[in-house]
């Protein structure tokens, strides 16, 4: 038994282990997967010397207590909310000590969704596909964590960074999506495009790894019927019956029969991460003129 481990002694309500995700194999059927919202992510693992793609913990609304088996440096960051180890408050958004056994502690986010803890060396869990990240809609990777689950970590690749705290982006108080019409914006009414581009929706309480789902007014086809399946990809806003967009995040499916309205812009996406239910969203197109 190594003792560079960490064990889940609360894993919150859905924490899960995730890296860059595993891009490439849609044709396969397998989603692309990998933490939401990336660049914190990839933060984390900087600040406690970590490469890029270094597997770390995403954490979902009420965050994780964990109880390393020896001393390590973790970094928590992206939606803000108190850390504390063995009680004692540390620092969000900058390299931590933990000595062994001690308890941390990443309490519920003040705004925002996801946080993500970094750990100095990785969670090593076994690669599926050459990903380590955890998919809720395939089922690949390891499975949510759960109370008592012991995680093995590699060692420290090198010093954490020396900093005392990095900035970050705030949650979003409106999440604003610029999108690419199309491919099947053709689907739609003049008077459905016209609200889909000026009307605000909200973020839905259904929203998850899978899509973001949103709340407003329905969208009115001009064409019936159902597509053939096709692919889809990160980003797509798919419209389905209820006529209320969806925007695909990292475990969506590979392919849908519902029509596509839109893309989001890529550099967008991150965002979406951590747009709580009630969250303003509104769609820009491409020469939308501003509100306001």
């Amino acid at each position: 038994m190594t003792d560079r481990a960490l064990v889940v002694v609360r894993a919150g309500a859905l924490t899960t282990v995730q890296d860059r995700g595993r891009p490439g194999h849609a044709h396969l059927g397998v989603p692309r997967s990998g933490a939401l919202d990336a660049p914190a992510a990839a933060l984390m693992n900087r600040l406690v010397g970590n490469p890029p793609e270094a597997a770390l913990l995403e954490t979902t609304l009420n965050g994780c207590d964990l109880r390393p088996r020896s001393a390590v440096t973790v970094a928590v960051g992206g939606a803000p909310c108190a850390v504390s180890v063995d009680g004692r408050p540390a620092a969000w958004g900058a390299p931590v000590h933990v000595p062994a056994g001690a308890l941390l502690s990443v309490a519920t986010a003040v705004s925002g969704v996801r946080a993500y803890v970094g750990v100095a060396g990785g969670v090593t869990v076994e690669p599926v596909l050459g990903s380590r990240s955890t998919d809720l809609l395939s089922g690949l990777g390891p499975p949510p964590l759960t109370d008592g689950t012991v995680l093995p970590l590699g060692k420290p690749y090198g010093a954490p960074a020396r900093v005392d705290v990095v900035p970050q982006p705030s949650p979003p108080a409106e999440l604003v999506l610029r999108v690419t019409p199309g491919p099947r914006d053709d689907w739609f009414t003049a008077a459905a495009l016209r609200t889909f581009a000026t009307h605000t929706y909200r973020v839905s309480s259904a929203s998850n790894r899978i899509g973001l789902r949103t709340e407003g007014p329905a969208l009115e086809r001009a064409v019936g019927g159902e597509l053939p399946s096709e692919g889809m990809v990160l980003g797509a806003v798919q419209v389905p019956p209820d006529g209320r967009p969806v925007v695909f995040l990292a475990d969506h499916p590979t392919t849908g029969g519902y029509p596509v309205i839109a893309v989001v812009h890529p550099e967008d996406i991150p965002s979406t991460a951590q747009a709580t239910p009630g969250t303003p969203v509104r769609f820009v197109p491409p020469h939308t003129p501003p509100t306001g």
